[in-house]
């Protein structure tokens, strides 16, 4: 009977040792799990920085370089005439060049220039009518329905009827006008006086008011078409 116990009690520590080692070991297996996720979140909350690599430019040194800078073509030699005859054809082969390149060149220019040639008489005509204070030819240069503005655009009057309402009475009123250009630009249909304005209020012998105005003139068709005033 008491070998029976002895047994017993043996087969009971046995079966405690078992289960406090199964016990053990599974308690070290869940640490290294959590171990083992923790490592792995580690890295993948981890930004890793990897350096890029570059790549050296391959230069191919055997392609001939058929790229062509301004300039860089040589000089071709002028053939010279070999006969009397070949250089009077030479010359007038040059010759004929040149006067087309004048005549493009130039078709323009020679328009604007007549241009300005006709407004520049325009205005003449103008500056002789004010200076005699005739009326009649004073408004013969002006378009009917003629602007007078202000620097930069306050219209000052339109047409006609006001210019001889404004201009009849100043000429009926003064004793004498005289107008000169101390500086004039002429450019197209447009012309620009720096001039000079001298009035007699009483004698017409004695200048009692002197001024400088500058005045641009656009003219159309041989008529003046806006007048602008510069104070």
């Amino acid at each position: 009977m008491k070998s029976l116990s002895i047994i017993f009690a043996s087969l009971i520590t046995c079966l405690a040792l078992s289960s406090y080692v199964a016990a053990q070991q599974s308690e070290s297996d869940e640490t290294k799990k959590a171990n083992t996720e923790q490592t792995t979140n580690d890295k993948i909350n981890t930004l890793e920085y990897s350096a890029p690599v570059l790549k050296k430019p391959i230069i191919n040194n055997t392609k001939v370089d058929d790229s062509k800078v301004l300039g860089s073509e040589a000089a071709q030699p002028v053939t010279k005439p070999k006969s009397k005859i070949e250089k009077a054809a030479a010359v007038a082969q040059a010759e004929k060049v040149v006067a087309q390149a004048k005549e493009a060149l130039t078709a323009k220019q020679q328009s604007k220039a007549k241009q300005s040639r006709e407004s520049l008489a325009v205005v003449e005509q103008l500056i002789k009518a004010y200076n005699a204070r005739n009326i009649e030819e004073f408004i013969r240069v002006y378009a009917e329905d003629v602007e007078f503005y202000i620097f930069p655009n306050e219209l000052l009057f339109k047409g006609k009827e006001k210019l001889i309402a404004r201009y009849g009475l100043m000429f009926k009123k003064l004793k004498c006008i005289h107008s000169s250009p101390i500086k004039r630009i002429v450019h197209g249909d447009i012309v620009i006086d720096h001039e000079l304005s001298e009035t007699c209020s009483t004698d017409e012998n004695v200048v009692d008011k002197r001024s400088e105005l500058v005045s641009s003139y656009q003219i159309k068709d041989g008529k003046i078409i806006r007048v602008l005033f510069f104070r």
